[in-house]
């Protein structure tokens, strides 16, 4: 089948990356958004969750990365920490085949390890405005050779706070810089931004198509607070869903469904603001290789997190806004599949149930809470005991013929990048093409080796020095630390 994205005038590199990512054909938002992004154009763009906006700027930006220059070329910032490390690893798969080196950079993390990190040849930073500010404060992050700026879920960035640093940020790049920016609405507060500080911009307005919204078929189940739980399971098993996002309205209630759940051995995650930094990120990523079924969730923990192929999207608690109605039921149904959007309605929900079906223009259909079904509850059982197993990491295929080494040494003893660099090349057969992402830590550093040519390397480099010395190499996982 034909890639339709040769289309582009992309590189081999770009163009083999997508092959590999599973790219055939961009969706409407990557048709109108790549070329004027590829011509240099500021773009501004209102469109649905699940659109493939993070590829639609993704794909240019790496396509115009220099992979000669050191100093950071793109900043994407993003508002929560999930999005940080999402977007930088769509990023970094794009751009593999080029080499590109894509930090996120949060809170909740140690900033000295991101200091280290950025010290080193940083293609694309992606992060949270926050600590971007606090980069740009300590002068660990510099701006100077910024080309683009991506302002991406600009309302969500408006709902949590990040105007202000958005602002600053703004004001800080390159005159030159070209500026994109993304988001699910344009409320006033965000044209108002765009016309200060997005000059020139191509305006792209995209709405969910019918066929979207046919794709999700949305069910209304009124209960009461005390039997909310009973008729919750009910609906689960009757539904018996494969992949599955549950809303609730607080941090409590997560953990309260959760344990209820984990009670009863239905094997589920959850993710919400309290949770610590690395146990939110292990869950998002167990969630997306298919270790578990059910993720419960608040809305800012999950809000703008990629999730292919969830099949249900449950509302334990109707959302407060209208807006967060549409975010969380675009969860399903997404490209080119079909969904299903449940939700327990109380009588305390029945107001702002109104105020959703005149913001979505339908009514919604409200059906019976299903009877007891021997055989079904026996089907979902069982599917609870199979053992699911996990799908490879997106981007697996990228790493064929890539081997990742460590070496014993790192920046105590001195260690560059040029020193490993110059002593791989200097085995016969190897060049520089050959080396991949280069990355010294205190006591250890880290090299990727491409083109199959990794067991070559390991063998010579057990007798061959690096900075006068015989180091200890070790193959290691391929993915990024």
């Amino acid at each position: 089948m034909r890639n339709e994205f040769n289309r582009y005038a992309l590189s081999e590199e770009i163009l083999e990356a997508l092959k590999g990512l599973g790219y055939k054909e961009p969706t409407s938002i990557q048709r109108e958004v790549i070329l004027p992004m590829l011509a240099g154009k500021n773009v501004v763009v209102k469109a649905p969750t699940g659109s493939g906006k993070t590829a639609a700027f993704a794909i240019p930006i790496c396509e115009g990365v220099r992979w000669e220059e050191n100093a950071p070329q793109a900043l994407v910032l993003e508002p929560t920490r999930e999005l940080a490390v999402q977007v930088s690893e769509e990023m970094f798969h794009i751009g593999r085949k080029k080499r590109l080196k894509v930090p996120a950079v949060f809170g909740g993390f140690p900033i000295d390890k991101q200091i280290q990190t950025l010290r080193q040849k940083s293609h694309i930073v992606t992060g949270t405005p926050g600590r971007i500010m606090d980069h740009l404060g300590g002068e660990s992050l510099k701006l100077d050779k910024v080309k683009w700026l991506v302002i991406d879920e600009a309302d969500l960035m408006l709902d949590m706070g990040f105007i202000e640093e958005v602002k600053n940020i703004l004001s800080l790049v390159p005159e030159n810089s070209r500026i994109c920016l993304f988001s699910a609405t344009l409320r006033p507060e965000i044209q108002e931004l765009a016309n200060e500080y997005i000059p020139d911009n191509i305006l792209v307005l995209q709405e969910p198509t019918d066929e979207q919204a046919a794709a999700i078929t949305e069910k209304l189940y009124f209960t009461d607070q005390e039997n909310k739980y009973n008729a919750f399971l009910r609906v689960l098993m009757d539904e018996d869903p494969q992949s599955c996002m549950i809303f609730c309205g607080t941090r409590e209630m997560t953990n309260v469904l959760f344990q209820k759940l984990r009670r009863r051995r239905i094997f589920c995650g959850m993710l919400h603001g309290e949770m610590e930094q690395r146990e939110r990120l292990k869950t998002v990523d167990a969630f997306r290789r298919g270790c578990f079924r059910f993720l419960i969730a608040t809305d800012v923990a999950a809000r703008g997190i990629d999730f292919e192929q969830i099949t249900h999207v449950v509302n334990y608690d109707f959302p407060t806004g209208k807006e967060t109605y549409v975010h969380r039921i675009g969860r399903t149904g997404r490209n080119g599949k079909c969904g299903t959007a449940v939700s327990l309605v109380t009588e305390e929900d029945k107001k702002m149930l109104a105020q959703v079906e005149e913001f979505v223009g339908r009514k919604l259909p409200c059906m019976e809470l299903p009877a007891a079904d021997e055989e079904k509850e026996k089907a979902f059982w069982k599917s609870q005991r199979i053992k699911i197993e996990a799908k490879p990491k997106k981007g697996a295929a990228l790493n064929r013929g890539i081997t990742r080494l460590s070496i014993g040494g790192g920046r105590k003893s001195k260690m560059r990048a040029g020193d490993i660099v110059g002593t791989i090349c200097s085995i016969e057969g190897l060049e520089a093409s050959d080396i991949g992402i280069v990355d010294i830590r205190d006591s250890l550093s880290y090299v990727e080796v491409l083109n199959d040519k990794g067991n070559q390397v390991i063998e010579c480099l057990r007798t061959k020095p690096i900075k006068g010395k015989v180091r200890k190499v070790r193959r290691t996982k391929g993915q990024r630390d």
